[in-house]
């Protein structure tokens, strides 16, 4: 059974950075395109970005030249680099393959808030 746990959220100022990680758990991990999620208050859960086993990343146009996704094969790790927050990045944010394979996680919560 794959479990996907997320962490590294938080409370962070308009502006701030914060830097999410994903542990895959249960799953041979390096041959999925992953992704990273969020889900907003009212709002449907969206793909943010992906990334496939080679390192390529791809963006939403609202994340584009803010957010940052990398991933560890070996340790079968993906992580979001986020910067220059906005009040409009606050959501959960998720991680899974870019075609939602497996069950959700909890997430993590980030705020961006003055």
């Amino acid at each position: 059974q794959v479990q996907l746990v997320e962490s590294g959220g938080g409370l962070v100022q308009p502006g701030g950075s914060l830097r999410l990680s994903c542990v895959v758990s249960g799953s041979i991990f390096r041959g999925y395109r992953m992704g990273w999620y969020r889900q907003a208050p009212g709002k449907q859960r969206e793909l943010v970005a992906s990334i496939n086993s080679g390192g390529s990343g791809y963006y939403v146009d609202s994340v584009k030249g803010r957010f940052t996704i990398s991933r560890d094969n070996a340790k079968n790790m993906v992580y979001l680099q986020m910067n220059t927050l906005s009040p409009e990045d606050t959501a959960v944010y998720y991680c899974n393959t870019d075609r939602a394979t497996w069950a959700w996680g909890q997430g993590t919560q980030v705020t961006v808030s003055s």
